[in-house]
């Protein structure tokens, strides 16, 4: 099984601290979480069931649906799509702007380290009421494509309810508020527009990116109870403004980003 090592600029790894010197991958790319498997949120003792066929909360649904289809081939759209990728080393770069700073290993290795780490537990927390209630997508629903045609196939077959999507961004969205007040109002706004983008695309429904939203929650509040989560959020917090103190800014186009969002 492969390790990571998290190396620390700076500072030597003590056998004392919190932080493990070596993190395991639970599959390839996939890092094993802060919270064990049986000690995550439990979406299905969490959430109510989603919207009934034929309720005013699903028709509401498949207005927005509807209603998002116009944002098909527009800067929208195309920044749905940059969003439905979740790989590292990529996808915590979709909040880089937001926070004003790169978040790369290299950059920021104790940052990347909660968010891929925490990528995992967002993960986990969402599965029980996925596979209990088997939710159809939207565009399976609708018989359309999404905004990820190749994925199509597989996502047919996963349920829409909770939204991992958003489950991962809006836990992302608010480590990043807490290490970073004063980049809140950005990070949290980017966070919510996260899990936009699965209704853009067609993967979700709005009542599964809300849910997605109290998982992610629920899962923040959980982290704060691991005490190797809360050193690396210290840590980050340092690292951070080492970050601001060397002026090193985001290696991507802010305002392309920031219109595509607004659009």
């Amino acid at each position: 099984m492969a390790v990571y090592l998290i190396v620390m600029a700076g500072c030597a790894c003590l056998t004392s601290s919190p932080i493990p010197a070596t993190v395991e991958e639970i599959r390839p790319g996939i890092l094993q979480g802060y919270l064990p498997t049986d000690k995550a949120p439990n979406s299905l003792m969490l959430l109510p069931a989603p919207p009934a066929e034929g309720s005013a909360a699903f028709a509401a649904d498949q207005d927005a649906f509807a209603t998002t289809r116009s944002l098909i081939n527009t800067p929208r759209w195309t920044q749905a799509i940059k969003d439905a990728h979740l790989n590292f080393p990529e996808a915590p770069q979709a909040f880089s702007c937001a926070l004003n700073a790169p978040i790369t290993r290299d950059a920021m290795p104790n940052l990347y380290m909660l968010m891929h780490r925490s990528w995992t537990d967002a993960i986990v927390a969402t599965l029980a009421a996925k596979n209990h209630y088997k939710r159809i997508r939207p565009f399976v629903v609708n018989k359309q494509a999404s905004c990820t045609p190749d994925w199509d196939e597989k996502m047919s077959k996963d349920g829409s309810y909770p939204s991992g999507h958003t489950s991962i961004g809006w836990t992302w969205a608010l480590i990043l508020a807490e290490i970073d007040p004063d980049r809140a109002d950005a990070v949290l706004s980017r966070g919510y527009a996260f899990g936009q983008s699965r209704v853009v695309c067609g993967v979700h429904w709005p009542s599964d990116v809300t849910a997605g939203r109290i998982i992610g929650a629920a899962v923040v509040a959980k982290l704060h109870s691991d005490p190797a989560f809360r050193a690396q959020m210290d840590a980050t917090k340092k690292e951070l403004a080492t970050a601001r103190a060397q002026g090193q800014k985001p290696a991507m186009d802010c305002k392309a980003e920031a219109a595509a969002l607004a659009f």
